[in-house]
């Protein structure tokens, strides 16, 4: 699964806690073993998160409309689905109560069978729990009772505090709300009843961001109250941006252990600004090279090389850790990462998923690299041919919108019309108007956009008149299966991007040859 074989880079020994042992061996197949069975939701990637409140939002809908539940029952049911992905903790306690308060006040059709889901989504969470404390216990057998301080120990803690200040807001908007509505029964319209499930929705995805809040905040405290275990890993930044962590005899990047997302501890956290530093030289220094480096991880395709890292905590599903990892530069100290977001476990579904992604990944660079070479050797045998003709080559190539794009386009408008032709609702039309509003500024791009490559650059056509990018401006042309997107390295130019459901590579060529024709032709 490695894309950066090779030596891991090297952890300096004074950044090592005495006695620190190696996380290798049979230790992280045993903590592998301990995760809960496979058909248990284990998210793995943020994009789970969405997902699990799209799910949330669609069964509420279903709920209080179609099946005429009350508001509140069928948010807070719906609700279940979000807070077993992303927060098992609360489903011990909410199902429970849930379900006794289905059975008394039977809010709405089919609420026996919406206590036997409630009694599955429990015995789940149960499930995930349950693990979480079979892994704590096998990192601390790996660990030996070798224990250290964190280097962050005493500094400012900003984990939680976003989540917690989001998550108030929502659930504040989503109770007013709930309190201005008036109040309607089953027989009421579908306007009627959606604005109230949405707010008690809106209320509880407000509660489920401060109490991850909360939750991450704590374990973060604790975690820094004593000395906590430390295993020596290795980590490498993924392909995109997480950390993934992997066992220490693991330097080929097979199976990595667990992902978390890290922001790094600078050491200015916990000093004042030095009063002599008027200019701020140094800030704007310091800046300058985060800017770079951010810069050059967006550039970088794949994930990063492999780093000697000491990890300090319990890892377990939902758990807070720091890793001291070595420096990406020669002769750079130790970098500190503090995690702002939980560990995911990555079970042997979600490691064959990473592992088809970086082979898709590996070939289309090996495909664009072959389209850089033909492209070069074909316009040099071009500009040779010219010359032998008295002719220059041709230096314009053009790119537009194809009869795909256009089928497209009108297929995701005859769906949009209907599903709001002939609306009488107040909320209906109202989105009806936003959609043709959208629609007005979107379609015309997507049916007719068009990039036309010369020697100076790429033109792009708009409605506020044609863009231009000089070809040392461009920093990356991105290919996708449904987009085109080219991006510039100058602060004021708008990425410019197009729906183009079309071969990736079939896409990826035009821009490659166009700037190999126009050098051709300057030289």
């Amino acid at each position: 699964m490695s894309a950066n074989p090779g030596r891991p880079l090297r952890l300096p020994a004074a950044a090592v806690p005495a006695g620190c042992p190696s996380w290798s061996g049979e230790h992280p197949r045993r903590w592998l073993d301990a995760l809960p069975p496979r058909w248990v939701p284990l998210p793995s990637r943020t994009g789970h998160l969405m997902t699990a409140s799209a799910a949330a939002a669609a069964i509420t809908g279903l709920l209080a409309l179609p099946a005429g539940w009350r508001p509140w029952a069928a948010a807070l049911l719906a609700l279940h689905a979000l807070w077993l992905c992303v927060r098992p903790e609360i489903v011990p306690v909410s199902a429970p109560v849930l379900a006794v308060l289905l059975v008394v006040l039977r809010p709405g059709r089919l609420w026996p069978a919406a206590v036997i889901v409630l009694a599955s989504v429990w015995a789940v969470a149960v499930l995930r729990l349950v693990a979480r404390r079979g892994q704590r216990e096998r990192v601390r057998d790996a660990a030996g009772g070798i224990t250290a301080p964190l280097p962050d120990a005493g500094r400012s803690l900003p984990r939680g505090l976003l989540l917690v200040g989001c998550g108030g807001v929502l659930l504040a908007l989503g109770l007013a709300a709930v309190a201005v509505l008036p109040a309607h029964g089953p027989d009421a319209g579908e306007g009627a009843r959606a604005l109230p499930a949405t707010a008690w929705l809106v209320a509880g995805l407000g509660l489920t961001t401060l109490v991850s809040g909360l939750l991450g905040r704590r374990r973060a405290t604790v975690l820094r109250d004593a000395a906590a275990p430390v295993l020596r890993v290795l980590v490498r930044e993924g392909a995109d941006g997480d950390t993934e962590v992997f066992a220490a005899d693991d330097t080929a990047g097979v199976r990595p252990l667990f992902r978390v997302a890290v922001t790094e501890v600078r050491d200015g956290d916990a000093e004042p600004d030095d009063p002599d530093d008027e200019d701020g030289t140094e800030e704007l220094e310091d800046g300058t090279e985060e800017l770079a480096e951010f810069l050059e991880r967006i550039d970088r395709e794949g994930p990063g090389p492999p780093r000697e890292a000491v990890l300090y905590g319990v890892p377990c599903d939902g758990a807070e850790i720091l890793l001291v990892t070595a420096a990406g530069k020669a002769d750079a100290p130790p970098v500190v990462e503090r995690s702002s977001g939980p560990v995911r476990p990555l079970s042997e579904a979600s490691v064959r998923r990473l592992t088809a992604g970086e082979k898709r990944r590996a070939a289309r660079r090996a495909a664009y690299a072959e389209l850089r070479r033909s492209a070069g050797e074909a316009v040099a045998a071009e500009a040779v041919a010219g010359e032998a003709d008295g002719a220059a080559p041709a230096g314009v190539r053009q790119w537009r919108a194809g009869l795909l794009h256009r089928l497209c386009a009108l297929l995701l408008v005859l769906w949009g019309s209907g599903f709001f032709w002939g609306a009488t609702g107040g909320w209906r039309g109202a989105l009806g108007a936003l959609a043709g509003f959208v629609g007005a500024l979107w379609l015309p791009h997507w049916l007719a956009w068009r990039i036309t490559a010369d020697s100076e650059g790429l033109w792009f056509n708009g409605l506020r008149g044609p863009r231009h990018l000089p070809w040392d401006e461009i920093r990356t042309v991105a290919c996708t299966s449904t987009e085109l997107k080219v991006d510039s390295r100058r602060a004021s130019f708008t990425p410019w991007s197009a729906a183009a459901p079309r071969s990736p590579l079939a896409v990826a060529g035009a821009p490659v040859r166009a700037r190999a024709s126009a050098r051709a032709d300057r030289e």
